[in-house]
């Protein structure tokens, strides 16, 4: 499970617009790992996730929180900001296990700071600089990540 997949997205527009297709590939939940540097657009894609989903109303940046849940159409979507996690025991007082079912789709950013609390990424997605706008890699970690990751390419 090492194919990677790329895509340049010029703008924030399409950085959205990409989360929609990333919501449809996900429809059956799943763990999205989010990579990229401060500024990237982690936020902002997993603001047109959860639009894509079907979420009407506003989309906070969970960074103070954590977690910001979300519930619709009877799915969970958990988006997580670990940024500010000192330590990854701190999950465990957060009740990390509970948000990671098998029909629940967990988007976590900077899961690094998560290390050894978190499960494996079914798929890993990586933005980067490119000119004004940005590189978009995703590699799939699991079975579930490849049919992800291929409904991502069409």
């Amino acid at each position: 499970m090492s194919k990677e997949y790329r895509i340049e997205l010029p703008d924030e527009d399409s950085m959205v617009a990409f989360g929609y297709k990333i919501a449809q590939a996900a429809e059956n939940g799943g763990v999205v790992f989010l990579l990229g540097d401060l500024g990237m657009g982690k936020t902002t894609l997993s603001r047109g996730v959860i639009r894509g989903a079907g979420h009407q109303g506003s989309v906070k940046s969970p960074t103070y929180t954590l977690v910001e849940p979300y519930e619709i159409n009877g799915k969970h979507i958990y988006h997580f900001d670990l940024y500010r996690l000192s330590d990854p025991e701190e999950l465990e007082y957060l009740g990390i296990r509970d948000y990671f079912d098998e029909n629940a789709l967990c988007l976590v950013e900077w899961p690094d700071r998560g290390r050894g609390m978190l499960p494996k990424a079914d798929l890993v997605l990586q933005i980067e600089l490119l000119g004004y706008g940005r590189q978009l890699s995703w590699t799939p970690q699991t079975e579930l990540g490849q049919i992800m990751a291929d409904k991502l390419i069409d």
